[in-house]
């Protein structure tokens, strides 16, 4: 009997794993690992997942919903809370939570803020080291030995999201502890994240590749239009709102060199997510306070918090 006939026979599983973590611990990279495509914007600028982009993971007859939230850390702001609200919410409702750790950085305050918060939680837990390449064996062991101290974690897994390495072990280990469960969604579905979502998504990452040192974190980038066209094309146009006059101008580059960079290089991976040729049309606006706008909070899939 074949694996296919085999997996074809076993019962179905299905559920929901929360990837936790501070800020740059890897988490997006490792949910794109997991899924094998990209589902998720990768980026050196920290806190840069806002929305929380759902994954979907094959392994044997299990699939699992991954829910990549945004990285948990001191809530200053009115997006920064709204981000953080997000990341407890979808930890509060996952089946199995697995905690992602930086182990060059360690057990730091951002990572000690989330082992309390974890407290609350009833899911399994599993611990993950990730950039486990870049420090020494024995350093690895004992930070896994205190963290495991700290809290009851099922199991811990070292892997270099980067480089795939332990991620396989990971899934099966995910999809191990998902339920007895028709599929959610269809097999060939990598993400419930609307098409046009993860179109801004992949433009703001390019934005931040492009300008990480110059551009502050509160750019934002949303699908104005989406039109398919007859042959089979599409037409997008995407606004790039900044929050200052300088920094449209940084944005645009000189004779829109910054700009056209920015723009093929998202429109290259845009169409390969929408699997279709398509022409891209980038536009900058100021927005002042558009961080304190409702409507912007729901194109992310945030709740608006109330309060200054």
């Amino acid at each position: 009997m074949s694996d296919t006939d085999k997996s074809a026979q076993e019962e179905t599983r299905c559920g929901f794993a929360a990837l936790v973590g501070a800020p740059n611990a890897g988490k997006s990279t490792l949910l794109n690992q997991l899924v094998g495509a990209k589902v998720s914007i990768v980026s050196r600028k920290a806190q840069t997942t806002r929305a929380l982009v759902r994954g979907i993971a094959i392994e044997g007859a299990a699939q699992i919903i991954l829910v990549d939230t945004p990285g948990i850390f001191k809530p200053k702001r009115r997006l920064d809370r709204a981000m953080v609200a997000s990341a407890l919410s979808g930890a509060a409702d996952a089946d199995v939570i697995a905690l992602l750790v930086d182990s060059r950085k360690g057990l730091d305050e951002e990572v000690e803020a989330i082992l309390a918060q974890l407290q609350q939680a009833r899911a399994p837990k599993l611990l993950v080291l990730n950039k486990i390449d870049l420090i020494p064996r024995e350093k690895l062991l004992a930070l896994a030995q205190t963290l495991n101290a700290r809290q009851t974690f099922d199991d811990t897994f070292m892997i270099s999201a980067l480089k795939g390495d332990g991620v396989d072990a990971l899934r099966k280990a995910l999809a191990r502890r998902m339920a007895p469960s028709p599929w959610l969604y269809p097999e060939d579905q990598l993400s419930d994240a609307p098409l046009r979502l993860l179109a801004s998504e992949i433009t703001r990452e390019k934005l931040y590749e492009r300008l990480h040192d110059e551009l502050p974190y509160q750019s934002t980038v949303e699908t104005e239009s989406w039109t398919n066209q007859k042959d089979g094309s599409a037409r997008i146009e995407q606004t790039i709102y900044v929050a200052r006059d300088s920094q449209k101008k940084i944005v645009i580059g000189e004779g829109g060199r910054t700009i056209k960079a920015i723009g093929q290089a998202a429109r290259k991976e845009i169409a390969e997510a929408a699997e279709q040729k398509v022409h891209l049309f980038l536009f900058v606006k100021v927005r002042e306070n558009w961080a304190d706008d409702p409507e912007r909070y729901r194109e992310m899939r945030l709740e608006f918090p109330k309060g200054e």
